[in-house]
């Protein structure tokens, strides 16, 4: 696609914001400024009466499980390595095999959950490690020391130590079948070039092993005399060519080089190989926030259904998709209605494009950000929804993000610190004006809450307190689908003060429908990245930068694949679960809420078996058709 220049991409932003400007002059509508007020920490201890232990019987099993496959993952500690891999393939199977010896049907309903939750899990886990092995097998012609590297970090671990002799053989091989990939990865070009995929995952595999070959270094250098007088040169001359070979495979994938030296470690990850909610930045000098093609990973078909069944999903990945096109077009709706009162007639994104023009000035996002999040905590007060500790309220942090992260983040990202996405002086004046429309005032008032309360931040205090163990099983269906149900919430309950308002919540919601159209589409093979982009572009308003970082974000920032579907996904499920119990009279809001916290972390599927009391079976698998029958092709 032909790269818009910078000059013209400021001048076409600016055109269309005076035109919108033009049509509508209205002042900036912040919300009420507001004041923190913090609590004596007297008020931060909870009554121990009601501290309830969990009634699971299944808690100590869970918590066993958890903690010694983190020590079997500690020692086993070389990513990737096929004696890695066929341990945990050991312990997974183990546990399958011990599982039935449990006396399931004389279990409490949350006994019976944990015992369908851990099942399921360790069903997962092993079709992971198998996903695992196949990528290995697509780049070990690239990587043919990648098993050498590993048995030197094994043998150290099993406390087979290595002499000052042996350690130089080793060293002196390995430079030979580096030096050897490095040669051949150079020659090859034009049709003989290397895959991109292929080229990126040998990369990364590349960046662990050289961590793993540093650590396995730094043990004997500077401890054992011979090896500090003999070997260190020999590992200078595996390792820098190895950080080179790293960088032409990059290069023949098209994505930006890193800086010699060792490899920052790799970022924890929870249930299903899913990471934490912002994924590392990319090097500094990485580049303009859009440079570069984008070199996902898709799973195909086969891949997304065992996701999904280990989200205990029902759906079809062509089904979800008709669902998330069915949201889409009820956003396309809503706004033509907004983008009437606003005097744009039905040409909503006109609409779009004037409140993209309401933000705050340089250096004073962080005030706005306070008086949302504050906001916010007083209408869920006001209105009874839902319980907030009082040290919840008072711990969260707030901090600015970082343009090399905003590459990939363009938006802020939240938890316990809000990370707040606006622009910085190194920005080019293009990339910040979009990085300001992108954030600005009404498109703001619908996630600062997502990021902070009721959404993530409370979401994790709270699986902090409550059946902790269930911390194992964590999902982004129930992590970044409570956040989004809270949105889909307070839309019902006319939260928005104003057409702006209902435009920049609903600018938020179509994304989320976006994200499941183009994620899934992509992994099944049917469309690119720059088709993606595109699709966010013309069908959703956003600007380049933002589509661009959104697309990458999603194919490159180590999110599994089903992450972006769980956003909506996932708060559908517990809208839908909201309606069954609090409409159908069983409970009010804030029980409705304050169970779903205290529950801990689960697919919501199993989280409604907890509390409706379905009836469970050691095989339960999912079959809660929480958005009704949907029909959708399959090709």
């Amino acid at each position: 696609m032909k790269r818009i220049t910078t000059a013209l991409l400021v001048s076409a932003v600016a055109a269309g914001a005076a035109q919108a400007q033009q049509a509508q002059q209205k002042p900036l509508q912040r919300p009420p400024e507001a004041r923190r007020e913090f609590a004596d920490p007297t008020a931060y201890v909870p009554d121990l009466r009601t501290l309830v232990a969990s009634t699971s019987e299944m808690r100590d099993v869970i918590e066993r499980f958890s903690s010694d496959r983190a020590v079997l993952q500690r020692f086993e500690n070389v990513p990737g390595s096929d004696q890695r891999r066929e341990r945990l393939r050991g312990f997974y199977r183990a546990w399958l095999a011990r599982l039935p010896t449990l006396d399931f049907d004389r279990m409490s309903q949350e006994g019976k959950v944990d015992y369908v939750l851990l099942r399921n899990l360790i069903e997962y886990q092993l079709k992971l490690l198998d996903r695992e092995e196949r990528n290995n097998a697509r780049t070990a012609a690239l990587v043919p020391f990648a098993e050498p590297i590993a048995r030197l970090q094994q043998e150290r671990q099993r406390l087979n130590f290595i002499a000052p002799q042996q350690a130089m053989d080793a060293m002196t091989a390995l430079r030979a079948q580096v030096q050897s990939a490095l040669s051949a990865a150079r020659a090859r070009t034009g049709s003989n070039a290397i895959e991109p995929l292929s080229a990126r995952l040998a990369a990364d595999r590349i960046d662990g092993l050289r961590s793993t070959l540093q650590q396995w270094f730094t043990f004997y250098n500077g401890y054992d005399p011979g090896f500090t007088e003999r070997v260190p040169a020999l590992y200078e001359e595996v390792t820098r060519p190895l950080t080179e070979y790293a960088n032409v495979l990059r290069r023949a994938a098209g994505q930006p080089v890193v800086a010699a030296g060792p490899a920052p470690e790799g970022q924890g990850r929870g249930r299903g190989g899913a990471p934490g909610r912002a994924p590392s930045a990319p090097p500094p000098g990485a580049g303009s926030l859009t440079d570069g093609p984008i070199v996902g990973n898709p799973i195909g078909r086969e891949g997304l259904l065992e996701d999904l069944a280990g989200e205990m999903i029902v759906y079809t990945p062509e089904q979800l998709i008709a669902i998330g096109e069915r949201e889409y077009e009820w956003c396309v709706a809503e706004m033509k209605k907004a983008s009437r009162e606003l005097g744009f007639g039905d040409d909503w994104l006109k609409a779009l494009e004037y409140v993209k023009t309401q933000y705050v000035p340089r250096g004073e996002q962080p005030a706005l950000i306070r008086d949302l999040a504050l906001e916010a905590e007083r209408y869920l007060e006001e209105n009874g929804l839902v319980t907030v500790p009082r040290l919840a309220r008072d711990i969260w942090r707030m901090q600015m993000m970082s343009p090399e992260r905003q590459r990939i983040n363009p938006f802020f990202t939240g938890g316990e610190a809000i990370s707040v996405s606006y622009p910085t002086n190194t920005m080019s004046e293009s990339d910040a004006l979009m990085s300001m429309r992108g954030n600005g005032i009404h498109v703001s008032r619908a996630t600062v809450h997502h990021e902070l309360i009721p959404g993530h931040h409370l979401k994790g205090f709270m699986s902090e307190r409550y059946n902790s163990h269930r911390n194992v099983f964590s999902t982004p269906f129930m992590g970044e689908g409570w956040s989004l149900y809270w949105e889909l919430l307070l839309w019902d309950r006319n939260f928005q003060r104003s057409p702006e308002d209902r435009i920049g919540m609903l600018w938020w919601r179509m994304h989320r429908a976006a994200r499941i159209i183009f994620s899934l589409n992509y992994h099944l093979g049917r469309w690119t990245p720059e088709q993606s982009i595109d699709f966010l572009v013309n069908n959703v308003g956003h600007d380049r930068f933002t589509a661009s970082g959104e697309v990458r974000r999603s194919f490159e920032g180590n999110y599994s694949p089903l992450y972006q579907v769980a956003y909506m996904m996932g708060g559908l499920q517990i809208r839908a679960l909201h309606k069954e119990l609090v409409g159908g009279g069983k409970m009010t809001d804030r029980e409705f809420h304050d169970r779903v916290l205290q529950a801990g972390s689960m697919p919501i599927e199993a989280l409604r078996a907890l509390l409706t009391d379905q009836p469970l079976t050691r095989d339960y698998k999912a079959q809660w058709k929480y958005y009704g029958d949907v029909s959708a092709a399959t090709n």
